[in-house]
């Protein structure tokens, strides 16, 4: 077994990493402009779609953040995935139809149709400052995690992170972006079956004794309680709810997942894409968790100390330090680009939204030629943007990683997601009373992240319902008795449910 990075693994990192660059701008073909560079060009079959979907939810944060979590604690996160089984069908049911029947250029297109253009400027600035957010995480992670097993430099690792996502994002557009995702989420689930396997024959005693030790000692289940009837503490109810909410969410009102579903304009596609996304992301958490059990029985069958430090960092230690030399490598290349690959998402969907739902809204005459390259340049500054906040983070104390990013998905998608599901769940919810029910529903949501202790979890929970009673009170009171009938047809789940009848 390797010890470190060897010669062979910096060639394997480094020629994977020039092979997705290269298929990031071969898959192309030829320049992508408008509508092509936006949502693709329609040869891209669902499966793939599907695959990133599943690759731009979890990428590096699985490869660490959930193996650490098990290795160092329980499978306690392990029930946000449950929340999957809220999140699917209700997509499928309540949203997916009304997406595919208003054949939507952006997410936030509907909030302009549904209530006004000032909704939807509002619902993709927010997104925008979310995206960064995300964005530096994705890089912050796996850039810690190789920094301290290759002993490359941090800033070094991001910034090469960052040129690479750059380009192929900015010259393929989403096509680019989707099947460079499809590698590298092939490359992830790939990764850490193998890392598993190994795992299991390097345990006396294999599966049976992984199961054996976590139940005698107590990693499978935690000491939280299951249901707590004051919602804003923890509990395993609350962290499956939020979680639920919280990636229904982003399957409905985040632009990188909404891009997706417009890609096609087949609501079975669309429906075949998220069952197949819940499969994969249910069933690869589950992957990692048991891979940071396995990592706990097999360090403690080792003898000596259990690694301690940073529980992010335990799974990528082990790829390093007892791995076979290539093996080693691929695997970092699979986490190193993992990273990537939502980056450069990322970079697609803000350009996108900020050049559709905010440039063009306010300047309607611009050319395919003029919105395609303002996309480039804008993924060009927000690349920048993420990179310097990655930077940041890398030379800062958030705890985990996986905590800190649902706390502020729950923060900032929730605010968004109450707004969609309000517009697309009412009949009488107006333009008025969505932007006070937004503004309220923001100031609640800076009050509970800022000034309380409620758990992370509740975030979305809570800004569901004040998005809900705000936006629907504020409806009421401010209501014109002629909007009804004055307002386009088919924005609502009821609507769509009349015209099929």
């Amino acid at each position: 077994m390797a010890g470190k990075f060897a010669f062979i693994d910096y060639v394997i990192l480094f020629a994977y990493l020039l092979f997705i660059l290269y298929i990031g701008i071969a898959v192309a073909k030829k320049e992508m402009k408008g509508k092509e560079f936006f949502k693709g060009d329609g040869t891209i079959p669902w499966w793939v779609t599907s695959v990133s979907l599943f690759a731009t939810l979890l990428s590096p944060i699985s490869f660490l953040s959930l193996a650490g979590n098990s290795y160092a604690g329980t499978w306690e996160l392990w029930v946000a995935q449950l929340g999957l089984f809220i999140a699917v069908p209700a997509a499928i049911y309540f949203f997916l139809p009304v997406y595919r029947k208003l054949n939507l250029d952006t997410a936030y297109e509907y909030l302009e149709r549904r209530f006004d253009k000032r909704m939807r400027i509002l619902g993709s600035l927010l997104f925008i400052v979310y995206q960064i957010g995300r964005m530096s995480i994705i890089m912050y992670l796996p850039a810690i995690a190789l920094a301290a097993v290759t002993g490359i430099n941090t800033v070094v690792i991001i910034l090469f992170m960052g040129v690479i996502a750059t380009i192929y994002s900015s010259f393929g557009g989403l096509k680019s972006v989707l099947w460079t995702d499809f590698i590298q989420g092939v490359v992830l689930i790939g990764g850490g079956l193998f890392a598993l396997i190994v795992l299991l024959f390097s345990i006396n005693g294999g599966l049976g004794e992984v199961i054996s030790v976590g139940t005698s000692d107590q990693k499978f289940f935690s000491d939280v309680a299951i249901f707590d009837a004051n919602l804003v503490n923890n509990s395993l109810f609350i962290i499956f709810l939020g979680a639920g909410f919280s990636t229904l969410f982003s399957y409905i009102s985040s632009q990188d997942m909404v891009q997706r579903y417009l890609s096609t304009d087949d609501l079975k596609e669309m429906n075949k894409m998220t069952y197949l996304n819940g499969f994969l992301s249910l069933g690869t958490a589950t992957l990692f968790f048991l891979i940071g059990t396995s990592l706990y029985v097999f360090y403690l069958q080792k003898g000596g100390v259990l690694p301690t430090g940073k529980s992010d960092l335990i799974f990528a230690n082990f790829i390093v330090s007892e791995l076979p030399a290539g093996v080693s490598g691929l695997l970092i290349a699979g986490l190193f680009a993992a990273g990537q690959s939502t980056l450069s998402t990322g970079l697609n969907s803000v350009a996108t939204s900020w050049t559709l739902d905010i440039q063009k809204v306010l300047r309607k005459d611009m050319s395919d030629e003029k919105s395609t390259k303002m996309a480039r340049t804008v993924s060009a500054v927000v690349g920048i943007f993420s990179i310097a906040f990655a930077i940041v983070l890398a030379y800062s104390d958030v705890g985990s990683a996986y905590s800190w990013f649902n706390g502020l998905m729950g923060l900032a998608l929730g605010i968004i997601g109450g707004t969609f599901t309000l517009g697309i769940m009412t009949k009488k919810a107006n333009s008025k009373g969505a932007m006070l029910g937004f503004i309220a529903t923001t100031a609640v949501a800076i009050y509970i992240s800022y000034f309380t202790d409620i758990t992370l979890w509740a975030y979305s929970v809570i800004n569901l319902v004040a998005s809900i009673v705000f936006g629907y009170g504020f409806s009421l009171l401010f209501a014109k008795k002629d909007e009804e009938e004055d307002g386009e047809e088919g924005l609502t789940f009821f609507d769509y449910n009349k015209s099929t009848l």
